[in-house]
Order: C-alpha cells, then structure tokens, then sequence
C-alpha cells in the first residue's frame, strides 16, 4: 500500500547520503492496483509520476520494498543484444572488427523472480548473465565519445539462449527472443562505473561465470554508437552487451542468479516444460 510521507523529514535524514554517494537506484513495481517507477532509497520506494529517464518525479507516496513485487525496471521498444563480446567466450573463434548485434524482442524482458518459461520444443536452454544498457535519451548516430551522454543506466540481465534452435533455425527468432527470454533487473542503477564492474552468474548457488566488464571487446559506448548508426535508439530501450565464459544448460527448477557489483541480484527460476497445442 502506497503512503504519503512527510518529504521534508525524510529527504532531511537523505541529504548527507545524497551529497556523499551520486549512485541512484530506479525500479519498476505494482501493489497490486497500479504500477509506478520507483526511486529506491534502502528498503524505501518512493513513487514517480513517470519514468525517470523521462524526468519522474517523486509524488510523495512510498512503499517498503517488501510490499510489492518489483517488475522488469524498463519496458523497451527495442531489444538489442551482443554476441561474442568476451574473449573468454570466442571460443578459438576470430575476434569481431565490429560489436555483432543481434535483436531480442520485447516481449522476452521479464522481471526479477519472474518463471523463465521453457518453451514447447525446446532441449538445451542456457543462462547468459550480462550488463545491460538503458538509453536515457533519443540516440541516432552518435559517436562512442558522446555515447555516455545517452545511457540513463545499467542493470543486470539474463539472456536466455536456446542453444538448438541458435545452432539450426534459420534466424535466431525462438533461440533468443521468446517469451521471457530476457529477464532484468533488479534496479537500474545510475552514477556506477558500468565499463569495470565484476559480473557474477550462478546456478543454483554454484558459481559459473565470473568477469569483470572490463574485459568487453567492444565497450559499452561503442556498442551504443555502432547500434545507433542503423537504428535508433529510444529511452527505455535496452541493450544486452555480451556474456562471458561458457554456458551450459538450465533444466526446469533451477534457479539462476545474475549479480554485478554495485547493481544487485537478478534472481529466476526455470518453469516445467511447455507442451505443444
């Protein structure tokens, strides 16, 4: 349940934090009767009248994290992701000249403790724990030494590959881009420095990637300028920059964790098998 606080106490007890830490912290969550962008502030959400790459401003209202159910914090126009983006996932193949971008579809996000659904057909399903970008404002063409100026902030993402279907189908449509297929979250974070964070993956508590991203090929504002150059980008829109090490399969009931430093823990479980109509 939403409450109104009285802003003036509170932002009082905020403000020596603020001034100390220019890290902020974006969610999206529902109640149960709306859904509102969030700024979090430590177990506090303090509602926004909009999303606040679209300058959301609080509205007075909070909630405890507790109480709600935190949603995929971004609702993208746009899927973009990157293959081959970490030496340590080549693989003995030849290193890219340019960032090889491929499209995930917006109806893949899915949100933190959401079911990765295991679709009808599908035999060998892999986690791919990423950085994910989020454009802060309207991007067409931009070079890499201005790309910074359009990321509102990163987040953690799963990029769930299905590994058959990447290996044989003519386009990688079901392989990458089914539903819930691209899970995000927690937070966005803002104020981080997203081009050396230490990125995490594990399945059910065993550790199964580990780098920092530090070791992209192609860094995060080179990606977001070459994507720019053919596309363009819109805030909201979300981009996938890569994975490293090997992957291996995810079965249904087991529970996958993505955590970057500084961001959080994006947590999800494999649901049981679709069956075909």
């Amino acid at each position: 349940m939403l409450t109104r606080i009285f802003a003036g106490a509170v932002l009082a007890g905020l403000s020596v934090q603020a001034a100390a830490d220019d890290v902020s912290r974006y969610v999206r969550f529902t109640d149960g009767t709306e859904t509102s962008y969030g700024e979090r502030v430590g177990e506090v959400i303090h509602q926004l009248d909009g999303a606040p790459w679209a300058n959301g401003a609080r509205t007075g209202l909070t909630v405890k994290a507790g109480d709600v159910q935190l949603l995929a914090p971004a609702e993208p126009s746009k899927v973009f992701a990157v293959g081959f983006n970490f030496d340590s996932h080549l693989a003995g193949q030849t290193l890219p000249a340019y960032p090889p971008i491929f499209l995930k579809l917006p109806t893949s996000i899915a949100g933190p403790g959401a079911e990765i659904i295991y679709p009808a057909g599908a035999t060998n399903v892999h986690f791919e724990g990423e950085l994910v970008v989020v454009i802060g404002k309207t991007a067409s063409r931009v070079t890499a030494d201005s790309a910074g100026d359009y990321i509102f902030g990163v987040t953690a993402g799963n990029d769930v590959s299905g590994r058959d279907w990447q290996a044989n189908d003519l386009q990688w449509f079901r392989a990458k881009a089914s539903d819930t297929f691209g899970p995000i979250g927690p937070e966005i974070v803002t104020g981080v420095n997203y081009r050396d964070l230490l990125l995490q993956t594990r399945l059910n508590g065993k550790v199964v990637q580990e780098q920092r991203t530090r070791d992209h090929i192609h860094d995060v504002h080179a990606i977001v300028s070459f994507i720019s150059q053919y596309a363009t980008l819109y805030p909201g829109d979300v981009i996938f920059t890569g994975t490293p090490g090997q992957t291996s399969e995810m079965v249904p009931g087991d529970r996958i964790e993505i955590e970057i430093e500084d961001i959080g823990i994006l947590t999800n479980t494999v649901g049981k098998p679709i069956t075909s109509n």
